[in-house]
Formats: C-alpha cells, sequence, structure tokens
C-alpha cells in the first residue's frame, strides 16, 4: 500500500458532499437572432454523498453531469445554491481554505491527453502537485521513490514509466497516470468524469476494477459521472439519473436497475443491448429537438418524450418525492408505483 494515508480511520455515515438547490445557468447572446439565452445547465439539483460509497450520475450528454462535477470543483461558478463539503460552504472559502479543500477532493478528467502537460514526464505530473501543496520532504531520491510508489499503485511499471511523456503512453496507461496524480494529493473524494468513456472497450474495465480497488485500500469517496447505466452499475452503490439539467431519480444501484421509477430511466435501461425491457415513446419524440436547455418544456422536462404524459405533466413540474425507502423520483405518474410504500416525503438531503 501506498502509505501517504497512514492512520485511515474506519468509514462511517458522515456526509462527505452535500447540494443543495443548486443552480449553474450560462448566459448566451446569440447575435444573429439579437437575444439573450440562458442555459439551464444544472436546475436546482438537491444531492448527498456519503463516506465511502460511489454514487453513480447518469445522464445523456447535455443533462449537465459535467456542470455539476465543474461547480463542486469551482471551475464553474454556481448561480445560486450550496454546497458542503463535511458540512462547510466551498462556496464562500477564502484562498487558503480552497486550496486545502482542492488537495481533499481531486477529478479525474474524460480526455487523459488534455489533462496532461504533453511538456512534462511522467514523474514531474505525479510530484507537481505535491511541491505546489507543499507535501514533499527530502531529495530527489524521496521524490521518484513516491512517484514509483504511485505508479506501481496504480498497475504501472516506473522502471519504464516514470521519465516518458503522455505522448509516448497509450490511452489506458494515460489515464493511469491521471488517476496516480489525483492520488498523490492524498484525496479523499475523487470525482471521476467520464473516466473511461474515450478509452477502448478493451481497457475499460481494467480502469474501472482499479478503481474499485483503490477505493476499498484508501477508504477513498467517489461522484462517479457516466452516460452508461452499465458502468454505473458496476461501480457505483448508488445511481442518481439527470435529465435536463434536473436530477429525476436516485436509489441504491441494484433497486435503481431492477425497479425504476421514472420513465427516463426505465428509457435508458431499454437502450441497452440486449435489454429485455420496453419503452415506448410519445409519437414521433424520440428526440426532442423542439425544446434545449435554454428553453426546456413546462412542467416535466420530460414529458415530450413520455407515452404516459398528460396535461398534468405540462402544467405541474414534479419534485423528488420518495416513493419507497431510499427511492425517490420526480414523476407524476411513476411506474413500479403499486409497490409498497415505506414513507413518501420531499428529499432534503
Amino acid at each position: 500500500m501506498l502509505g501517504i494515508r497512514d492512520g485511515i480511520q474506519e468509514q462511517d455515515s458522515r456526509k462527505v458532499l452535500e447540494l443543495r438547490k443548486l443552480k449553474v445557468y450560462f448566459h448566451r447572446r446569440e447575435r444573429l437572432l439579437g437575444r439573450k439565452t440562458v442555459i439551464h445547465a444544472v436546475d436546482d439539483v438537491t444531492l448527498t454523498l456519503n463516506q465511502g460509497e460511489t454514487l453513480s450520475l447518469v445522464g445523456e450528454s447535455g443533462s449537465g453531469k459535467s456542470t455539476l462535477a465543474r461547480a463542486v470543483m469551482k471551475l464553474d461558478k454556481p448561480t445560486s445554491g450550496t454546497i458542503l463539503f463535511h458540512n462547510k460552504e466551498i462556496l464562500k472559502q477564502k484562498k487558503r481554505e480552497l486550496k486545502e479543500f482542492r488537495r481533499r477532493v481531486q477529478m479525474i478528467f474524460q480526455d487523459p491527453y488534455e489533462s496532461l502537460n504533453p511538456q512534462s514526464t511522467v514523474f514531474t505530473t505525479i510530484i507537481e502537485p505535491r511541491i505546489i501543496h507543499g507535501l514533499v520532504s527530502g531529495g530527489k531520491d524521496e521524490r521518484k521513490a513516491m512517484a514509483s510508489r504511485l505508479l506501481t499503485m496504480v498497475g504501472l511499471d516506473p522502471s519504464t514509466k516514470l521519465y516518458r511523456y503522455p505522448h509516448e503512453l497509450s490511452g489506458g496507461e494515460r489515464q493511469r497516470v491521471a488517476i496516480a496524480r489525483a492520488l498523490s494529493l492524498e484525496p479523499e473524494l475523487l470525482i471521476a468524469d467520464e473516466p473511461v468513456s474515450m478509452l477502448d472497450v478493451s481497457i475499460r474495465l481494467g480502469i474501472l476494477h482499479l478503481l474499485q480497488t483503490l477505493k476499498e485500500q484508501l477508504k477513498l469517496t467517489y461522484l462517479f459521472i457516466t452516460h452508461d447505466l452499465g458502468v454505473a452499475r458496476y461501480i457505483g452503490t448508488r445511481i442518481a439519473v439527470m435529465y435536463f439539467g434536473q436530477v429525476v431519480e436516485i436509489a441504491e444501484t441494484e433497486e435503481l436497475i431492477n425497479h425504476p421509477m421514472h420513465h427516463y430511466t426505465n428509457l435508458l435501461l431499454s437502450s441497452i443491448p440486449g435489454s429485455e425491457r420496453e419503452q415506448p415513446l410519445a409519437a414521433g419524440a424520440d428526440v426532442d429537438y423542439s425544446h434545449s436547455a435554454a428553453e426546456p418544456p413546462s412542467g416535466c422536462r420530460f414529458r415530450t418524450r413520455c407515452p404516459n404524459a398528460t396535461k398534468k405533466c405540462a402544467l405541474v413540474e414534479p419534485i423528488l418525492i420518495e416513493i419507497t425507502s431510499g427511492h425517490y423520483a420526480a414523476c407524476h405518474y411513476p411506474l413500479n408505483e403499486s409497490r409498497p410504500t415505506d414513507s413518501i416525503s420531499q428529499l432534503e438531503g
């Protein structure tokens, strides 16, 4: 084991990350039309991430998943809402506090080639963050030993990879280096933004298995972003489904896969190759070109593609409520609603 997080305590049920009514809007000027539009990238999202779990955030491209992750990292500025890390509001943190937050929360990006400096060797890529955060001591030999241990931990041979440049590595090797760089700061929360989507299918499983192993070894917590429900099921302890900037369903992984409540979740499940599920769509609305994040539909945002939509769906926006114990959905006519209901209450975190 690496040894840079000695004394890690057993996991408990404390909240690591909490989002309350988070909104991220972007303003865009359309010069040809002479107007300004507002992109509702993330719209009133409330989520809780508990210590030691993996929350998979699933949705189509453009649903707001990556924007949510960037807002948590303060790479995109939230329009409103609250982001709590261990019950501390990060949006109001000063420079010193923010630096400590960014050490404890690291991000793995989708494209490993774009996220690595092409002019830096693997050794520099891994050690430089530790230098910036004042986590290095000793001389060059100690730094080399630290980088070598990190490379070994992510499945790379330091004797052949330590002084190579990104262009000399394969896609899978680059992503492993990116993971090693994130681990070098001894984080407790990793935000993984589609970390395997740009890799060959043959090596995706190896990266996913590595992330699972590291989670157990280092007692990590993950927010894992993906458009693939199969990947979400493999790695996640819970799954949250996003559509048009909103979370429309949250549940434990197997509960959500076996008993989806929202029609959009059911549609995602039916799109998996070999799936026996059937999800009819509203006539001619398999793809909704009439609406966008700038002009979302009124009421339920999925209603233009939903076969069960009624006038109520167009007039009243559904809120995320607990349909069965631990299973939340934002739908006026949820699937499997005949199952026993333990409690129904508005989601508060």
